[in-house]
């Protein structure tokens, strides 16, 4: 029997990887990957809540995981500018209650918290 020639396989192209989806906190400016942030959305009714899967229908908007940064969209009524709606008083009761469970700040950030929050990066 004769050999056959075989043709060389080509080899397996390697994809690169997906890159990370970013967003940015609307209160501290800071772009990180989206699942490192909170969404927060506008309904169709106007109510802002938490959106814990990140699919939910509506406007959406995103914080940091820290109270800073939550605190800081109060008082710069940055959220309601990225939601397009002024957020009620009932709302922030709600999301304020929500924030009292995550951390004071993220570890990378540094300053007193006096000047601008501490939102100052490394």
């Amino acid at each position: 029997m004769a050999a056959q020639a075989t043709a060389p396989k080509k080899a397996a192209k390697t994809r690169a990887p997906r890159p990370l989806p970013e967003r940015t906190c609307v209160a501290c400016r800071v772009s990180r990957p989206k699942r490192h942030l909170v969404r927060l959305v506008r309904t169709a009714e106007g109510t802002v809540e938490v959106d814990k899967t990140g699919k939910r229908a509506g406007r959406g908007a995103y914080l940091c995981p820290a109270q800073v940064c939550w605190r800081l969209a109060r008082t710069r009524k940055s959220l309601d500018q990225a939601l397009a709606v002024t957020v009620t008083a009932e709302a922030w009761v709600a999301l304020d209650t929500y924030a009292e469970r995550l951390p004071v700040a993220l570890r990378e950030r540094v300053g007193d918290g006096e000047i601008n929050g501490g939102t100052e990066t490394k």
